[in-house]
């Protein structure tokens, strides 16, 4: 990547960039996740039963950025390859299509006290756009489409493909969805088209 900033274009209360992820981000990043969890329930589990650097740094991750204001980080995103074999299996069983030429918007949150206020938005279209820049076809994962994030997605004209029940789901929850977002008709890039999900 040729470490540009993204500057907002959103009305927000003060400016807000995004840059590259970097090493000393990730104890802010820790503190901000565990932070806003209670009010999200994103990760499910908090504690983690493992470091929660590795939560926000995983295998297979393509890029990665952070949202910052006033020298404060804020927001964090990723871009992921579907690396994990256990993810990568869920997702061809639940839509019946293959991992290959697919890139997972992935850890996505916000400080608490910034939700609403458009960097949620601005951290997708960034890695929307490193994604489009690599000729792969968007997709996340959502624990419950029916849910605000999953509103937050739907809004923004993702839908979802197939659900699945991974084993670290609670029982409490609901099925985890598999959302694409289709190229606008007549752009270019990479179409998911009309196959059916399998059940």
């Amino acid at each position: 990547m040729d470490g540009r900033r993204v500057r907002a274009t959103y009305d927000l209360r003060v400016p807000v960039t995004t840059r590259e992820r970097r090493p000393e981000d990730l104890p802010p990043l820790v503190e901000l996740l565990g932070a806003q969890q209670a009010e999200t329930s994103y990760p499910q589990r908090w504690p983690l039963p493992f470091p929660p650097e590795e939560f926000i740094v995983r295998p297979g991750e393509l890029a990665a950025w952070v949202a910052v204001e006033e020298d404060t980080v804020v927001g964090h995103v990723s871009v992921t390859s579907l690396a994990d074999a256990r993810m990568a299996e869920d997702w061809a069983r639940a839509t019946g299509r293959p991992s290959e030429g697919v890139a997972e918007v992935s850890v996505l949150f916000v400080a608490g006290d910034r939700r609403g206020s458009g960097i949620g938005g601005l951290l997708l279209d960034t890695a929307l756009a490193d994604i489009d820049r690599r000729g792969l076809t968007p997709m996340l994962d959502v624990v419950g489409e029916d849910t605000s994030a999953g509103w937050f997605y739907r809004r923004r004209g993702w839908r979802t493909l197939g659900t699945a029940r991974p084993a670290w789901l609670p029982d409490h929850r609901p099925d985890l969805a598999f959302m694409v977002l289709d190229a606008p008709t007549g752009a270019a890039g990479p179409q998911v088209g009309q196959a059916r999900a399998t059940k």
